[in-house]
């Protein structure tokens, strides 16, 4: 099997991101399309199924057409090609949930139709442009995040005659294979509407219809066991619906509905009426759960031939449960199976040993050569340029740990080593240009560079530049901007002037120097602009402010001292003084200041004036003595009295 590994590019156009998954006939790879653009699903045959070269035209037949199908519940199929031996189908891919992770944990009644309505829808289109699935299955339909159902795996599972005539197996699931399939007959569209019904069986109830310990168990209930209704097993799915699946999972394809689209014709009436009045024939299968009998009986009365039919298969049925286990059918099935698996036994008997091929992939060429010569194959060495060292294997075929015949031929493909040209990436945005350099197949090593011209992450170019060659899987230094060479601005508030300057010079500015009148002691700096923390270009300005240390003045308490010596406290703290004098005729206050204007403790500017009041004495004028008291007048003698 070729090696795959993440960041392989293949056919030119694909870059390996991841593995997605592995199947029994594929394994599926995440991958980015340098071509267009877009991240895409690779699917890779196994190398047992391209050894069949009529297996292989089928297969490109029928990717061809699948390549038509543009619909909304199908994945689109892109593009399909060989590379190295192997072919492969590049496919839409799609972000959501398998149904079978859905199933498992848990859909309700409506939630299943409504998948399986969407599964059809996908499938009648399909069918109208002659393509058959034959492999549907939980496992190949995708619902993305908007509930979308998309059917995978399109004109990929249409194996066709070879692969079972060559190895007695049918390619599909047991479980979800129709009775036709198992049996190896022919298929068509109504194979496909049997699978569905079954998807729709096991979403509805959370099993599969048949189920048994082997792929031969499952194959014989598919041609010969009638399945319980799903009311059975989950009381919530009703009647209608009932009929609507069992029809589905009729045994005779011409029984089945016609087409995908009478089958969701049929959901839909059942959804509409849930005592199945509206279902016309279909009907007549919800009465799988009563008696076979009746039904049969009614049909010979001149029932509807839908009835008819689900009769007889009840009767066979039941027929095989009284003639016991073996029946005629299930006879003629195990005689084919067994004739199958004696082919199977016949050719693992006569055919060659089988040895496991020894990993080679990083070895020098000499060394890969002796190593499988002396394991017994053949070498076939092929030269290419590859990213690898020159003259190391770089890829073989068959891969490390197969199992072929002996003296089978092994493969080996060694390197010649590679140039690439680095790719132009001046202007996009990080994360792309390091995708464009890993798609060209170089390692991008990101450096970040400051830049007034390119915005901020994005790419300014390459270390080789571009166009440059240099050997495959190098590394290249991929120059991102940072935006402008901006610088933090520190604080230089405290600091004494020349200190401030030296700090902003080192760091690209030019200083401006303002001063003020403060109190801080001269030469600090009390301000700058723009403030502390802003982020500035080299070169800008920034201004700090400087005390000159002629800052605010208190005013001193000078009531009480004389006038010389308040007039010297005043000059002394630069402040002007104005002298008022007021008369007193307290001797103590002469000369003395007795008031003051602002008072004492108010802050005010340097120079700013202060009135004092400075008292003068004059001695009061001499009081005047009161005039002396006039004697009072003598008293008059008393009259006298007449005798």
């Amino acid at each position: 099997m070729q090696r795959f590994e993440p960041g392989q590019e293949v056919d030119g156009r694909y870059r390996l991101i991841s593995r997605l998954g592995s199947g029994g006939m594929a394994d599926v790879w995440l991958a980015d399309d340098s071509l267009l653009d877009r991240q895409v699903a690779l699917k890779f045959l196994h190398e047992r199924f391209a050894q069949d070269h009529q297996f292989v035209e089928r297969f490109k037949r029928e990717a061809s057409a699948a390549g038509g199908l543009q619909h909304p519940n199908v994945v689109g199929v892109y593009d399909r090609g060989e590379w190295e031996g192997t072919h492969y189908i590049a496919m839409e891919y799609v972000e959501g949930a398998a149904l079978k992770d859905l199933i498992e944990r848990g859909l309700s009644a409506g939630e299943a139709v409504e998948i399986v309505r969407q599964i059809l829808a996908g499938a009648q289109f399909a069918h109208e442009r002659g393509v058959v699935h034959r492999d549907l299955k939980p496992g190949n339909v995708l619902v993305d995040s908007d509930g979308r159902a998309r059917v995978t795996d399109f004109g990929i599972a249409r194996a066709g005659v070879s692969e079972i005539t060559q190895t007695g197996s049918v390619l599909g699931t047991a479980h979800y294979l129709s009775p036709e399939q198992a049996q190896g007959l022919e298929v068509g569209p109504q194979s496909d509407l049997y699978s569905i019904g079954v998807i729709l069986y096991e979403a509805l109830t959370g099993r599969v219809p048949f189920d048994g310990d082997s792929a031969v168990t499952i194959a014989l209930k598919q041609v010969s066991e009638q399945p319980r209704p799903p009311s059975e097993l989950n009381p919530n799915v009703s009647k209608a619906l009932d009929a609507v699946v069992l029809r589905a999972l009729s045994k005779d394809p011409a029984n089945r509905f016609s087409s995908a689209s009478e089958f969701a014709s049929a959901l839909d009436a059942a959804e509409a009426d849930p005592s199945g009045a509206g279902l016309g024939r279909t009907a007549a299968y919800g009465a799988v759960a009563g008696a076979a009998a009746g039904a049969a009986a009614g049909a010979a009365l001149g029932a509807d031939p839908a009835e008819a039919a689900m009769a007889q298969e009840q009767q066979a049925a039941q027929e095989g449960e009284k003639q016991g286990w073996m029946t005629r059918r299930r006879a003629l099935v195990i005689a084919a199976i067994l004739l199958l698996m004696g082919g199977v036994a016949a050719f693992a008997l006569t055919r060659p040993s089988e040895v496991v091929v020894p990993k080679v992939t990083e070895k020098s060429r000499a060394t890969a050569e002796v190593l499988l010569e002396r394991r017994g194959f053949e070498v076939e060495t092929l030269l290419r340029p590859f990213c690898e060292e020159p003259n190391t294997v770089a890829e073989q075929n068959p891969g490390a740990g197969e199992k072929v015949d002996e003296g089978s031929t092994v493969t080996i493909t060694v390197s010649t080593g590679e140039q690439v040209r680095v790719p132009a990436v001046a202007g996009q945005p990080q994360a792309k240009a390091a995708n464009r350099l890993q798609r060209s197949r170089l390692l991008p090593r990101p450096r970040q560079r400051a830049s007034g011209r390119v915005k901020a992450g994005r790419a300014m170019g390459t270390r080789p530049k571009q166009g440059a060659e240099v050997e495959c899987n190098s590394t290249v230094t991929l120059l991102v901007s940072k935006g402008q060479n901006l610088v933090t601005l520190p604080d230089v508030i405290g600091q004494q002037r020349e200190e401030a300057e030296s700090t902003l010079d080192r760091l690209g500015f030019i200083v401006d120097v303002d001063t003020r009148n403060a109190d801080q002691p001269e030469g600090e700096v009390i301000g700058q602009d723009p403030g502390s923390g802003s982020r500035l270009q080299k070169g800008e300005t920034v201004t700090i402010i400087v005390s000159t240390g002629a800052g605010s003045v208190i005013v001193p308490d000078v009531e009480g001292q004389s006038e010389a010596a308040a007039r010297a406290n005043l000059i002394g703290r630069l402040l002007s003084v104005f002298v008022q004098e007021e008369v007193t005729d307290n001797a103590s206050e002469d000369g003395r200041v007795i008031d003051q204007a602002p008072t004492a403790g108010t802050r005010v500017r340097a120079g700013d004036q202060v009135t004092i009041v400075v008292g003068v004495f004059e001695e009061p004028p001499p009081e005047e003595e009161p005039p002396p008291e006039e004697p009072p007048p003598p008293k008059a003698p008393p009259p006298l009295r007449p005798r």
